[in-house]
This record gives structure tokens, C-alpha cells and sequence, in this order.
């Protein structure tokens, strides 16, 4: 469980080469009808993830029926403490499950987003806004600024999050100057603080970015948002779809205010706010549990249990010491879309609620027009010409997320091609510069490698 995969491993093993493959011999591999949209299939995945979260629902409302029953008194709960547990684990089941409900929608919201499901883009955007919604994800902001990153995918110029920090956003000197005294004052901290920068990430990170553009692209001004209308990121066209976003929001804010007002507050915690932001609430009255190291790997693996997984999936599509990223004269789309991990994120939970999101990314940034159940086999087909370009890591997730959350901290100011340093100003893979020199003698163009269609890009 705490080991690299070998595929990470055997990327380590070698000096990083930028792809010399074109979008064209990636076209040509995929057979068209993996393009085609079946709205009939679509609806069926939308509809079945709208099922689970009712299930879901159901399932918690009837616990504590079962609980008082004596699960209709096949399991006899006598002594004082076993009901009490009982209720704890079926809560916490419950917790897990609709948090991933709740992922479930995110994930095919984005699909929504993109139009890959509807050939209909009042079907797309309709069933998008509602499932967004009620998540409560800005869908046309959100909407705006993702399709934004795939056309920018991995340029340290114009990427739309996951930005990496520079070596002098923590004030570090000059790499032919700093020592390791240098890093470790800066840098170094306690397991137990990472594990808290950790849990922030996971249960505030989402909101961070969208309020404060936290990690997001550097190119916008102070006080970016996804909220405003008038925002920089948004273009004059999308500024009626974000204040409808708002609405959204606003409304179903609303909706949860009148849950509360009639069943408690209590009741809207247990059924829904604590599998969006686990035990958030109650982390800021009770601050000081942070101190105890059990505390904090419970809160941390209980945050896992909602929404922020798509803060942990969409941090390791493209955050690993490995993976490059590019300055405009060495970017290209096809280098910034192959600079992505495919990840089998929980196994076949992944597979099925999160409609192949992790599993299938690097395909999904190649043709983000295509239908997520036809991801699979496109992945299959462009693997046979990105050959070692192609980008996948069996090592476990959480502690995939560890790695790059302690190994991926800034990138140097100059270079083109640049890879993750970490705490002691070191990074693990490099730049073969000769070879990458004999490409562009070769005669690569960017110009080339971007001449992709209109619907990649949108």
C-alpha cells in the first residue's frame, strides 16, 4: 500500500522526453463510432445515479428504525453500548456511500458540461445545471473555467488551476545559492501539520478555489472568483450563465435552510451536510483535537467520504513529480493533454460512480467530446501510439495523494520543460535536454501539433 507502481517507477527510471507523436495518428486510432453519442445510454447513466442517491437516502432514513427494532429483532441490541454502535457504523456507512453519490453527480455533471452525453445543448446544459445544483457546484462557471483548462492543459502560463507555485512564492533564494538549511526553514514541517494542510485541501479546497482562485491561474487579477459575473475569467457571452449558477445555488441554499427549519439542523447535517463537509463544522468548534494524531488521520480519512474526492482526483490528474509541466515555447496542446495520469481511483466504485473520470483522463483530455463509456476503448486505442508517453500509476490513491502533496511544492522560474521540486529543492525525474534539442532541429512545431478539431477544444 506505501510503495510506488511500477509504472511510476519505471518513469523515474528514465530522462523525460517530450511525445513526438501528432493528434493525427491519435485520430486515426480511434474508430469513429467510439465518437457517436447514445442519448438513450446517457440517460440511463444519469437517471441510475439519481437512483443511488435516493437509495442512499433511504437507507439512512430507515436506520434509526432498525436501530430502535433491533433490526426487526433478528439482531438483539441489549447491552446499553450496542445500539450506540450500531448507529454509529450504519451512519458512517451511509456517510460513505452518499458521499460518493454526491461525487457521482459532480463527475457526471462534467460530462454534462462538456456535451458528451446530449446531442441537445439545452439536454446537456438543463440536466448539468440540476445535478451541479444541487451538489451545490456553480455548473456555467464551473463549466467556463474547465473547458478554459483544456485548452491550457498543463501551460504554466495558461492553466486554469492546479497552478504551480514558483521557487519565489516562498521566498526561497536562487538555486545556485539555497542550502538545505534554506529549504528546511521554509519547507520542512511535522508529519501531523502535513496531515493537517492535507485535510484542508481535501474539505476546503474546492471552495478555496472558487472564492479565492486558490491554486488557480496566476494570469488573473486579485479578488477572481466564480461567482461574479464580471469575474476576468469569464467572457461576456458566459455572464448570464454564471448569474444563473448563482441563482441555482442561492435556490437550493434555500431549499436546505427550509429541510432544517421543518426536520432540524441536526437532520440536515446527518443526511446531507456531512457527506459534503465532513465533520467541518464540527472541526472548527473543536480546533483543538487537531494536537491529537488519531484525530487527525480520522478526519482525514473520513473527508475522503464526500465531494472532495473530486479535489483528490482532480489534484492527481495533474500533480506527480513526474509529469512535466510546459512555458509557452515548448507547450503544445498534444504535450499539455499527454501530461496527464490515468489512476484506478477506488477500483470499480471509480469505474461506476465516477464514470471513468480518473480511470480514463488522459483519453478524456484528447477527445473531451467523446461519451465516458466509450472512454475505455479510446484509452485502449491511444496507448498504442502515445506507447511510454502514455501515463498511468497503480500505486495506491491516498497514498499517491501523500506523495504528491509532500513531493510536488514549486517549480523553478526559468525552463521550459520543468518538473516538481519538492521540500528539499530537488526534483526526481529530468529534462533530456538533448534530445528534446534534436526534436526542435527536427523541425516540431507547435503549430502543428495544436491542429486539432473545433470540438477538442471546447
Amino acid at each position: 500500500m506505501f510503495s510506488h507502481g511500477p509504472e511510476y517507477e519505471q518513469r523515474l527510471a528514465r530522462p523525460f522526453v517530450p511525445p513526438t507523436v501528432t493528434l493525427k495518428q491519435l485520430h486515426d486510432a480511434v474508430p469513429k463510432h467510439l465518437l457517436q453519442k447514445d442519448p438513450l445510454r446517457s440517460t440511463g447513466y444519469v437517471l441510475r445515479d439519481v437512483f443511488f442517491c435516493i437509495v442512499f437516502f433511504g437507507f439512512g432514513a430507515s436506520i434509526e428504525p432498525l436501530v430502535t427494532s433491533s433490526f426487526g429483532g433478528y439482531v438483539p441490541l441489549t447491552a446499553p453500548w450496542q445500539p450506540a454502535l450500531a448507529r454509529a457504523a450504519l451512519w458512517l456507512v451511509y456517510w460513505w456511500w452518499q458521499g460518493i453519490a454526491f461525487a457521482s453527480f459532480f463527475c457526471i455533471a462534467h460530462e454534462l458540461g462538456h456535451g458528451t452525453l446530449y446531442r441537445s445543448w439545452w439536454a446537456n446544459n438543463i440536466l448539468g445545471f440540476c445535478l451541479d445544483t444541487f451538489i451545490l457546484a456553480p455548473f456555467f462557471a464551473w463549466k467556463a473555467s474547465h473547458n478554459a483548462h483544456h485548452k491550457a492543459v498543463n501551460s504554466i502560463e495558461r492553466d486554469e488551476n492546479y497552478v504551480p507555485h514558483l521557487r519565489s512564492h516562498y521566498d526561497l533564494p536562487p538555486k545556485e545559492r539555497a542550502t538545505t538549511a534554506d529549504y528546511a526553514e521554509v519547507l520542512e514541517e511535522t508529519p501531523l501539520f502535513t496531515m493537517i494542510r492535507m485535510f484542508v485541501m481535501q474539505a476546503m479546497g474546492w471552495w478555496l478555489y472558487l472564492t479565492f482562485n486558490l491554486l488557480g491561474s496566476k494570469m488573473y487579477p486579485k479578488g477572481t472568483n466564480h461567482f461574479s459575473p464580471y469575474c476576468a475569467l469569464f467572457k461576456k457571452e458566459q455572464r448570464l450563465g454564471i448569474f444563473m449558477s448563482d441563482v441555482g445555488l442561492i435556490g437550493m441554499m434555500s431549499l436546505l435552510y427550509l429541510f432544517a427549519r421543518t426536520y432540524g439542523w441536526t437532520a440536515l447535517a446527518m443526511y446531507y451536510f456531512i457527506p459534503y463537509v465532513v465533520l467541518q463544522l464540527r472541526a472548527r468548534h473543536r480546533i483543538g483535537k487537531f494536537l491529537h494524531p488519531v484525530w487527525a488521520l480520522k478526519e482525514f480519512a473520513l473527508s475522503s467520504a464526500r465531494p472532495s474526492f473530486t479535489v483528490m482526483i482532480t489534484f492527481l490528474h495533474h500533480s506527480d513529480p513526474t509529469i512535466p509541466h510546459y512555458r509557452q515555447e515548448e507547450w503544445s496542446f498534444l504535450r499539455g493533454a499527454a501530461a496527464t495520469v490515468d489512476r484506478p481511483t477506488l477500483g470499480w466504485i471509480g469505474r461506476f460512480f465516477f464514470h471513468n473520470v480518473a480511470h480514463d483522463h488522459v483519453a478524456h483530455h484528447f477527445f473531451s467530446h467523446v461519451p465516458f463509456y466509450h472512454q475505455p476503448a479510446v484509452t485502449e486505442a491511444i496507448k498504442t501510439v502515445l506507447g511510454e508517453h502514455y501515463n498511468y500509476d497503480s500505486t495506491n490513491t491516498f497514498y499517491a495523494l501523500y506523495r504528491s502533496f509532500t513531493e510536488c511544492v514549486f517549480i523553478e522560474e526559468e525552463g521550459a520543460i520543468v518538473f516538481y521540486k519538492n521540500k528539499y529543492g530537488i526534483a526526481v525525474r529530468e529534462v533530456a535536454q538533448g534530445e528534446v534539442s534534436a526534436i526542435k532541429e527536427a523541425g516540431w512545431a507547435q503549430e502543428e501539433q495544436d491542429d486539432l478539431p473545433a470540438s477538442d477544444a471546447e
